[in-house]
């Protein structure tokens, strides 16, 4: 099995290992001036040899250039990275992501079910790991199922504003048996960001990897659209 490497830290490997090869350049700069300095007159070293050092500092020199390349290549690729995501600006987008943000009191999710389950239990769980709230899902039939969580946590007490939160779904057939399901983020994107060298989206309260995406539409009706400020452009004037 091949682990993927990310631009930041295939940009991290290249930087440290060319802190070691121009600081092993530089020593091996240092020996050779001090070998020819020192060297004797009448034995003096061979021409072989010499051409054979030379060489080795020519090929720790170009792998110094070869490295300088590969940086300038990751960072045109990082910036492509953003330049592609803002197509997706405006697009509707369904991705495979858990985390939001409580907001006005509420924070929405959609969670998928790979078949019909006779119980479907909702956890929201906090930054840390905690489940703050959970009950019985509102839909148990296949298929994609929105979910909005009022920050009325179990305790009682009523989540703050601003906080982020994940959600958990777990579903079960009339045996018992596991169901498949995944929790979602639907929704308008408005916005693109970078993060470690990644692109990622700006969905409603959600800020999610761009990798995370596995549905793209795009916008036409005026009831998909949550922008009322931009509303779409209609169908006419598109095919114009």
């Amino acid at each position: 099995m091949v682990d993927s490497v990310s631009a930041p830290d295939a940009s991290g490997r290249i930087n440290s290992g060319s802190k070691s090869l121009a600081s092993n350049f530089e020593t091996f700069l240092t020996l050779l001036t001090t070998q020819l300095r020192n060297q004797d007159p009448l034995s003096p070293v061979d021409s072989n040899e010499f051409t054979a050092q030379l060489t080795q500092m020519a090929g720790v020199e170009q792998q110094l250039l070869t490295n300088d390349l590969l940086t300038s290549l990751l960072k045109a690729q990082s910036a492509g990275g953003l330049d592609n995501a803002s197509n997706y600006i405006g697009k509707q987008v369904t991705a495979a992501w858990s985390a939001t943000s409580l907001e006005d009191g509420k924070a929405t999710w959609s969670y998928e079910l790979g078949g019909t389950a006779a119980d479907v239990k909702l956890q929201v769980l906090d930054k840390n790991g905690k489940v703050v709230w959970e009950g019985k899902a509102p839909e148990k039939g296949i298929g994609v199922h929105d979910f909005t969580w009022d920050g009325k946590m179990t305790g009682g007490d009523t989540a703050e504003n601003g906080g982020v939160y994940t959600l958990k779904v777990t579903a079960t057939n009339a045996n018992g048996g596991k169901v498949d399901s995944q929790t979602l983020i639907r929704g308008r994107v408005t916005g693109v960001e970078m993060y470690d060298g990644a692109p990622y989206l700006v969905i409603g309260d959600s800020i999610l990897p761009l990798s995370t995406v596995i549905s793209l539409n795009e916008i036409r009706a005026q009831a998909d659209n949550d922008d009322a400020e931009n509303p779409p452009v209609p169908d006419e004037e598109v095919a114009a």
